[in-house]
């Protein structure tokens, strides 16, 4: 039997790049699937390639750009009886789109990268996260990087000397101490939330669109977040950072009681409600 049998996995971005690979991995492996994506026609070409696996797989359509569709994709999945066992929180913007010197921002008036890549996780799970709980052994993968800049909490949303790279950086950083503070509020026999570089510069369309060229393959990373999906060596691992597949440090302000604080008043201000 594959070792990920009666389980649910739902990967945000998984349409193209790490999530789309991850997801035909995990199915190999035995799991339902929920593959989120933004744009409708690659959401229901990815599930139809998925699904000759022949394992169930449902989809979840949202731009993650937008919490109000962040919140209505959770909601549903709640309201469907969909039990997720494990969340990817894969989907992101890198830090060439659109490119790196021009300051976007949501509907929502956040800047776009620390929008996508931090708030909407955060919100997925404060709202999944009770659920899951009732699921013992569920588990939380928060696929960052080992880019990271430490955040400046005088001016987040960068409205001065906007770079896109240090956006991108300061976000990954705010996803894994985001990760740092709910495993310490979560027992691991209920949920473990992990964080993991999964590889440097991998051929993905984001790391292309923004570096031009990649390093480590696209099968490094799929290896790395499999094995925190479903390793089960890992079944009391939490409250981690991974470079690829090794427990490593973090950017040192994640480990800051007092950012740590800051940021999670600030996201739960930024998304409407507590995170947990």
């Amino acid at each position: 039997m594959a070792r990920l049998t009666g389980r649910t996995v739902l990967i945000t971005g998984a349409t193209d790049g790490l999530g789309y690979a991850l997801a035909h991995r995990l199915a190999e492996d035995g799991a339902a699937l929920v593959l989120h994506g933004r744009r409708p026609d690659a959401l229901k070409q990815t599930a139809d390639d998925v699904g000759r696996h022949g394992v169930e797989v449902s989809t979840a359509l949202a731009d993650l750009a937008n919490l109000d569709q962040v919140r209505a994709m959770a909601d549903e999945l709640t309201a469907d009886g969909i039990g997720i066992d494990v969340l990817v929180n894969n989907a992101g913007v890198g830090v060439g789109q659109p490119d790196t010197t021009t300051r976007a921002t949501t509907v929502d008036g956040n800047e776009l990268r620390f929008a996508v890549n931090c708030l909407a996780p955060a919100l997925l799970m404060a709202r999944l996260l009770p659920a899951m709980r009732q699921r013992p052994g569920s588990r939380v993968v928060n696929v960052a990087s080992a880019g990271q800049q430490p955040i400046d909490f005088d001016d987040v949303m960068l409205t001065h000397g906007y770079d896109g790279t240090r956006a991108y950086r300061q976000s990954k950083l705010a996803l894994i101490t985001l990760g740092f503070v709910l495993a310490e509020r979560v027992p691991a026999h209920e949920v473990t939330i992990n964080s993991l570089h999964p590889g440097t510069y991998m051929p993905t369309k984001m790391v292309l669109e923004s570096v031009g060229h990649s390093i480590d393959s696209l099968e490094t990373g799929v290896d790395a977040t499999a094995q925190l999906v479903g390793d089960p060596s890992l079944s009391d691992t939490t409250g981690a950072y991974f470079n690829i597949t090794e427990p490593a440090r973090a950017n040192a302000q994640a480990y800051d009681n007092t950012a740590r604080q800051r940021l999670i008043e600030l996201t739960e201000n930024l998304i409407g409600q507590p995170i947990l």
